[in-house]
């Protein structure tokens, strides 16, 4: 197919891609690849921004004496199909960029990313991705081993937590409102105040 220097070029409904594939893309449009199949990324608002930055002054604070790292987006995340044992990029269809994560096996971590499951991941919701993050990527982070996940949505200022039960399946969510504290599961000293972070208007 030659250059592949605009999304335009790609079967974003019917195509089947690998990160090999995505390293090779040159356009300045960022996407997703989840089992496979493209997500476009939507560029954030200015409140989503205001989300993130008070959430990563938290994450600081808290793992900045601590043997994890936190990362913010853009980030390459990388999880491989559980069925497939090389690390290969040709057999790794899943890469995410989540809003923030928290990686705590240092051995995950390379120069392109994280190859593996961080400990915690957390994704924003903009306008229009919040199917995918609510279904899609759940699943993929719960098939992965994502120990905990959660979701902040701005419009109704609210967050929801899941974590991995011995199971190795989702615990039943749990929800947030602003005047709550979130305590994270697998570190119960991180605590969220949400009226923090969610103390800017849109």
């Amino acid at each position: 197919m030659g250059e592949i220097v605009s999304l335009d070029q790609l079967d974003v409904e019917h195509g089947r891609y690998s990160y090999a594939d995505y390293l090779t893309w040159k356009f300045e449009q960022a996407v997703e690849l989840i089992k496979g199949k493209i997500m476009a990324l939507s560029a954030p608002s200015r409140y989503h921004q205001e989300i993130s930055r008070e959430l990563s002054g938290m994450f600081y604070n808290y793992f900045k004496n601590r043997n994890c790292r936190y990362y913010a987006a853009p980030f390459d995340v990388r999880l491989l199909d559980k069925r497939k044992s090389a690390k290969a990029n040709k057999d790794i269809y899943s890469v995410v960029q989540p809003d923030l994560c928290i990686v705590c096996d240092l051995e995950k971590l390379d120069e392109k990313g994280c190859l593996g499951a961080p400990d915690l991941v957390v994704e924003i919701l903009s306008k229009g991705n919040s199917t995918k993050e609510m279904k899609i990527k759940k699943q993929l982070y719960e098939e992965n081993g994502i120990r905990e996940y959660w979701i902040f949505d701005p419009d109704h200022e609210c967050a929801f937590q899941f974590h991995l039960t011995n199971a190795g399946v989702y615990s039943p969510v749990n929800i947030y409102v602003k005047e709550d504290t979130l305590q994270c599961a697998i570190f119960p000293a991180l605590e969220i105040s949400l009226e923090e972070v969610f103390r800017f208007d849109e």
